[in-house]
């Protein structure tokens, strides 16, 4: 996945913290129930619980692979909708001018009409990035514990779409895209009817309107895109399965572990009493590895299957929405103190 969250051991751990301690009093109870209650009889043998290991690496493996691939994909639409803004720019300032009008416009309301449609086009950003930071159902990696006390929030959570449009367009281009379910295929409508009446009035050229309208083309295939890896999930029978399989394989991995480790505890009783006594507790630590290794790979695979939802492990298209509204803003010749900041980064993490 795609983020500037720089995950190191003691950070790894902390994040798996409750599990590991779960682990922990899992097998405390089982090792303490076989060495004070004499319950040997309680045991199952290696050869179907390897069957079963072997069969929950391979769905994790699978997840994990599915979920990079959607990770990836989200980050390369978001590239090319940096790609596409920037063009967009160029050639709206290139080709809005009067070199094709009968009846020339000043340079004052030529340039009104590039900051227009360019502001017009940050709002369409603004407005996706918000499309896709609403919760779904299928979306429970950001009510996590650790992600909840880590406070752990895009920007979108803090403002509203209402607020973060108003700076952008007109009072009437915001009734009318809020009017509507599906606000950025309002607003890239907009701009589209505005070309189209700048044409009309010969400030664009026939052909330049056309590589425009390509342009808005473009900018409907991504965001389009876009939605789809937002409202299609991980298929949940693969999810929610493989999570009951590993939980399957974790519960019943004492139950093969500690006989193995009592077994061999009564090969060095001749030789060392004590240690031969005491080596099943051995089995604690060696469970929690086996399981923690289990159990966290099969979470990273979870945190990675919704690239939009707003936790550290996802697609920061809050601030590629930024950086691109930073570079049209400088290039329209706004100073820095007109421009907004780039939004913050917090716990080595952008969003």
């Amino acid at each position: 996945m795609y983020t500037k969250k720089i995950f190191t051991a003691r950070q790894m751990a902390w994040w798996t913290r409750f599990e590991t301690l779960l682990f922990i009093a899992i097998i405390t109870v089982c090792v303490a129930a076989y060495y004070f209650l004499d319950l040997a009889w309680i045991k199952i043998p290696w050869t179907p619980l390897a069957l079963i290991g072997t069969a929950v690496a391979f769905v994790i493996g699978f997840q994990n692979n599915s979920a990079y691939g959607r990770i990836w994909e989200a980050r390369k639409i978001w590239g090319g909708i940096v790609n596409t803004s920037r063009t967009f720019g160029m050639f709206l300032q290139d080709m809005i001018t009067n070199e094709h009008t009968e009846t020339p416009v000043s340079e004052e309301q030529l340039r009104a009409e590039v900051k227009t449609i360019t502001y017009r086009h940050i709002a369409w950003m603004t407005a996706l990035r918000h499309a896709m930071r609403m919760p779904k159902p299928w979306e429970t990696t950001s009510g996590h514990k650790t992600n909840r006390e880590w406070n752990i929030r895009p920007p979108e959570m803090d403002s509203t779409l209402e607020e973060d449009l108003k700076p952008y367009i007109s009072q009437s281009d915001f009734d009318d895209a809020m009017s509507k379910n599906n606000k950025p295929t309002a607003l890239l409508y907009q701009q589209s009817h505005h070309l189209k009446k700048l044409k009309e009035q010969g400030i664009i050229w026939e052909f330049s309107f056309l590589e425009l309208e390509a342009v808005l083309q473009e900018l409907f295939t991504l965001q389009g895109k876009s939605e789809r890896i937002k409202n299609f999930p991980y298929p949940r029978q693969f999810a929610t399965l493989n999570h009951f399989f590993m939980w399957v394989f974790v519960l019943l991995l004492p139950l093969a572990l500690v006989p193995q480790f009592a077994e061999i505890g009564h090969e060095l009783k001749d030789n060392y009493p004590l240690v031969g006594d005491l080596f099943v507790w051995f089995t604690i630590p060696f469970y929690v590895i086996v399981a923690w290794v289990f159990h966290t790979m099969e979470r990273i695979g979870r945190t990675g299957e919704n690239p939009f939802e707003g936790t550290a492990n996802d697609v920061p298209i809050s601030t590629i929405a930024r950086g691109i509204e930073i570079d049209l803003r400088q290039n329209l010749g706004e100073s820095n103190e007109e421009i907004p900041e780039q939004f913050p980064v917090k716990l080595h993490t952008q969003f």
